[in-house]
C-alpha cells in the first residue's frame, strides 16, 4: 500500500506541476517548493540542533505557536525549522521571527523526504494537528528522530479508523508521542492499539490568551466605534453565504455598527460586500480621521488585524460555517464575548463545547440570526452571562503548552 501511496503523490505532484501554468496558487506552490533545498543549504547550521516545526497553514501554525515560543525561550540552545504545506501559511508567516529557517515542505515522496532529512537532520520534529505525511514520519522513525503530534484531533471517519485504511495507521505508530485534544481522540486510538497517547487539550487556548496580552489598541478602529451607545458586531472571517445573512440584517437596525472581515479580500469580494451595503461604510486601507467620520460599516482589508480587532465587539460572527466548516471562534471567545457561526461546526471540538455551556449559538437561516442579535443587542445581562461562561471556559482549557514540554525529550 506504501507504494500506492507514494504513486498517489507523484500523480498529485504531476497535477500541481500542470496546474501551475493557470492556478496562481498551484503556481506559488510549485516554485516555493522548488526553492526549499536552496533554503536549506544556504540557512541551515550544521553544527546546530534543530527542532522542525511542520504547520500546514496559517491556522496550524497559530497552534503550534505557543509551543515554539516556549521553546525559543527555555531552550536556546535549539534552533527552530518551520515549514509549510499551503501559500497562505508561508506567505503571511516567511518572516517570523520566531524562528530560524522558514520554507515550504517538499512533496512526501521518498527520493524528497530523503534529501529533505539529509539537509536538515532535525533533533526532533513537530507535527501540529491533522498533518500525517507517511514517508516523512516513516524516515524519522527510521533515524530515531523523537516525532510529536501536537493537538491531534480524531473521528472514527478518518481514514485510520476505516477498513481500507488500515495501512496508513502504521503513520501513527511512528510517533514517539501524540498529544491529543479531548478523551475521545484518545480512546479511537486506543481502540486501535495505539496508546502512546496523553490528552493535553488543544494549545490555540494559550495563544488566543497571549494574543489578548498583547493586543495593541487600533485608533482608527476606536474612532470608528466612537463613544456613543451603539453595539458593535465584529464578523470575523466571513463568506458570502454569511454575508448575506449579516447585511440584511445590518442594513435595517441603525444602532447596530458593524466591522466585517472576509475571508477573501481581493477586489470583486469586496465590491460584491459595499453593493449590498445600505449604509455608510469605508474600507480600512482607505480611512483616515476624516473619511471614517460618519460610516456605520467598516470592511477589514488586509490580513493580521482579527484576532486583535474582536476586542471592540460585544457580538461576535465566526465565518465559515455554511461551507468547509467554521474559522477560528477561540479568537473571539477570549474576550469573552457570545459567538455565532452557520451550521458546519461538527469537526471543531471548541464549538461544540462552547454551543454545550450556553456560550457559543449555531444558525442555519436569517431568522435565527435576527432572534439571537436581538437578544444580545437588548438584554445586556444576558451578554454579560454568556460572557462570563465563555471566560471561564478558556482559563479552565488553558496551560496546554506547559503539559506537553513536560513530557517532551528536551
Amino acid at each position: 500500500m506504501r507504494v500506492f501511496y507514494t504513486v498517489a503523490l507523484h500523480l498529485y505532484a504531476l497535477f500541481i506541476e500542470i496546474a501551475s501554468f493557470f492556478n496562481t496558487k498551484a503556481r506559488i506552490t510549485r516554485i516555493g517548493q522548488w526553492r526549499t533545498n536552496g533554503i536549506l543549504r544556504d540557512q541551515i547550521d550544521r553544527q546546530a540542533k534543530y527542532i522542525w516545526f511542520h504547520t500546514a497553514s496559517l491556522g496550524e501554525f497559530e497552534q503550534g505557536r505557543p509551543l515554539i515560543e516556549a521553546i525559543r525561550e527555555r531552550y536556546p540552545h535549539y534552533k527552530i525549522l518551520l515549514t509549510f504545506f499551503s501559500p497562505s501559511g508561508y506567505k503571511v508567516r516567511k518572516d517570523y521571527k520566531g524562528a530560524d529557517v522558514i520554507c515550504y515542505l517538499p512533496f512526501d515522496t521518498l527520493y524528497k523526504v530523503r534529501k529533505f532529512l539529509h539537509l536538515v537532520n532535525p533533533s526532533m520534529a513537530v507535527f501540529v494537528k491533522n498533518e500525517f505525511w507517511y514517508n516523512y514520519l516513516a524516515e524519522l522513525n527510521r533515524r530515531n528522530i523523537p516525532t510529536y503530534l501536537v493537538s491531534g484531533i480524531f473521528r472514527p471517519g478518518q481514514l485510520f479508523f476505516r477498513d481500507y485504511g488500515m495501512w496508513y495507521r502504521r503513520a501513527l505508530r511512528c510517533f514517539s508521542r501524540l498529544f491529543v485534544q479531548d478523551d475521545a481522540s484518545a480512546r479511537l486510538l486506543a481502540e486501535c492499539g495505539i496508546t502512546h497517547v496523553s490528552v493535553c487539550g488543544d494549545t490555540r487556548f494559550d495563544r488566543v490568551l497571549e494574543i489578548q496580552r498583547q493586543a495593541l489598541p487600533i485608533p482608527l478602529v476606536e474612532q470608528f466605534i466612537g463613544k456613543g451607545r451603539q453595539q458593535v458586531l465584529v464578523a470575523g472571517s466571513s463568506w458570502p453565504q454569511d454575508e448575506d445573512i449579516i447585511l440584511p440584517y445590518f442594513n435595517e437596525n441603525p444602532d447596530l455598527k458593524l466591522i466585517i472581515a472576509p475571508h477573501e479580500i481581493h477586489r470583486e469580494h469586496l465590491i460584491h460586500i459595499e453593493s449590498k451595503l445600505k449604509r455608510p461604510s469605508i474600507r480600512l486601507s482607505e480611512a483616515n480621521e476624516q473619511t471614517i467620520i460618519g460610516k456605520d460599516c467598516l470592511i477589514i482589508d488586509s490580513f493580521g488585524l482579527l484576532s486583535s480587532i474582536y476586542r471592540y465587539a460585544q457580538i461576535a460572527y465566526i465565518g465559515g460555517g455554511f461551507g468547509k466548516g467554521i474559522h477560528n471562534t477561540l479568537e473571539a471567545a477570549v474576550y469573552s464575548i457570545p459567538v455565532l457561526f452557520g451550521p458546519n461546526y461538527q469537526k471543531f471540538r471548541e464549538a461544540r463545547e462552547l454551543i454545550s455551556i450556553g456560550g457559543g449559538f449555531s444558525i442555519t437561516h436569517q431568522d435565527e440570526f435576527k432572534s439571537l442579535i436581538d437578544q444580545f443587542i437588548s438584554d445586556q445581562a444576558l451578554r454579560q452571562k454568556t460572557g462570563s461562561i465563555i471566560a471561564d471556559y478558556v482559563r479552565q482549557n488553558s496551560g496546554v503548552t506547559e503539559k506537553i514540554l513536560k513530557e517532551m525529550a528536551l
